[in-house]
């Protein structure tokens, strides 16, 4: 586990192992959860802007994120 930022605006959490070199963004394990319970059809940017928009869950929807936030641990 690396010290790096949580790049979601509002998170202060530094120790992330997920990165997402199509957005060039880190995400904590915690907002990684919370990107995945709103499934593959939230908009990522407006995520990674703090925004959380609906609801949605299941198992699809994390390995959609996992191929694009890569676990560096």
């Amino acid at each position: 586990m690396s010290v790096l930022a949580c790049d979601r605006l509002g998170c202060r959490n530094v120790m992330c192992d997920r990165i997402s070199y199509e957005y060039n963004a880190y995400l904590c394990e915690e907002c990684f959860n919370e990107l995945v319970h709103l499934g593959p059809g939230v908009n990522i940017r407006a995520f990674l802007d703090g925004e959380i928009p609906g609801t949605h869950n299941s198992i699809a929807s994390r390995a959609y994120f996992e191929k694009i936030f890569e676990d560096k641990s």
